[in-house]
């Protein structure tokens, strides 16, 4: 996929909430939990196209973020000079995508968009990397899944600016350098972990986007129902971003669900109560939880006694590809209290058996506060 220019030029037309930005495991799609998934789904692929801010400036959230890129794009313009290789990491749906298309307008370069899983041969990234201007922009999303043999021919590239073309089989096999035009590589991805050491150390710039704030939501919210034209309430963008799990590829796809609600069977405009008529009728309660989220803790809780639960034996439970749990449900849950992971596998905590009525074991009154220190030790 590529976009010949900088955003608003290009035939791009994702929004803040990164609809193209899929990153991670796949998994069977539910009618009910669908609507939450930060994941991209079909109807994300299609959304007006004046919600994707235009400017660094008008993008909302990640404020730090957005700081260190001011600073790094103007040094970079200053210097005319192609930015350094840029990484955004962290879960999806945050508007990883979004800032790459940004950067590309705010360099005045055009941009290439592409994924790990797509590229298959060194030929299908030499093309796109001979093709790039001067300091031109080169975005691969989901790059945590690139092949090893893509992965080493990138590597020329981003450190010398050069790639090695093979030609001819066997003995007869030649080998020439081919010099390219100076360019920014911008890699996305939601497992900064399955990055290898080697292509962490070539990004020069390592930025993490975090969940948003209910606030700033809020003003996502707010923003894209004013270019769509949706009355809304103060009130009912509140709601709304109450319930979007901190992700705006999942307040916008909320405010669009919420929209046909108040359309039928409202008066078009959506208030406080409009809004949780509506999301209610979505199955999404009102800490932004789910079907699958609900699933998930209390199989946790009933079959597994609390856990801890290995990942396999929690996903045969659910009836959920393993890895979309991991990727898509686990994150939300445990940095929202409702869920830990220690070495020994998933645990429910007390939010977690208050939220849905049920009694905190007497064993387990007082023992939860050591089992979050062990989140990245899991071994399943």
């Amino acid at each position: 996929m590529t976009a010949p220019g900088p955003p608003g030029r290009s035939g791009d037309t994702r929004n803040q909430g990164d609809p193209g930005d899929a990153g991670g495991a796949g998994g069977e799609t539910r009618p009910r939990t669908e609507i939450t998934t930060p994941e991209a789904i079909e109807s994300d692929e299609r959304p007006d196209a004046s919600l994707r801010p235009q400017r660094l400036d008008e993008f909302i959230g990640q404020a730090r973020v957005k700081e260190s890129l001011s600073v790094f794009v103007e040094a970079a313009l200053g210097r005319e000079e192609a930015l350094d290789h840029t990484l955004f990491y962290g879960p999806p749906g945050l508007g990883k995508t979004t800032l790459a298309l940004l950067l590309a307008g705010e360099l005045g370069v055009g941009i290439k968009l592409t994924s790990g899983p797509v590229l298959e041969k060194p030929g299908d990234l030499a093309g796109l990397l001979t093709n790039l201007p001067p300091r031109g922009i080169l975005f691969i999303d989901e790059i945590h899944r690139l092949r090893p043999v893509i992965e080493e021919f990138l590597y020329p590239a981003m450190e010398d600016y050069r790639i090695e073309i093979r030609l001819g089989d066997g003995p007869r096999v030649e080998t020439f350098s081919m010099k390219l035009e100076r360019f920014t590589l911008v890699g996305a991805t939601t497992r900064f972990g399955l990055l290898t050491a080697p292509m962490r150390a070539r990004f020069g710039v390592v930025e993490r986007l975090g969940y948003y704030p209910p606030a700033e939501l809020a003003r996502i919210v707010t923003r894209s129902a004013g270019l769509l034209d949706i009355p809304i309430t103060s009130g009912g963008a509140e709601e709304i971003a109450r319930r979007a799990r901190g992700t705006p590829r999942i307040a916008n796809r909320l405010l669009r669900r919420v929209r046909d609600y108040a359309q039928v069977r409202s008066e078009g405009t959506i208030d406080s109560a409009t809004a949780e008529k509506g999301l209610t009728l979505l199955n999404v309660d009102e800490y932004g939880l789910d079907e699958m989220d609900a699933r998930v803790l209390k199989a946790i809780i009933e079959t597994f006694e609390g856990g801890p639960v290995g990942l396999a034996s929690l996903a045969v439970a659910v009836g959920e590809d393993a890895g979309t749990l991991e990727e898509v449900y686990e994150p939300y849950l445990i940095q929202n209290g409702y869920m830990q992971r220690t070495a020994r596998g998933r645990v429910a905590t007390r939010k977690a058996y208050e939220r849905f009525g049920y009694a905190l074991p007497s064993d387990r009154a007082g023992s939860e506060g050591g089992a979050q220190g062990a989140l990245f030790g899991d071994d399943g």
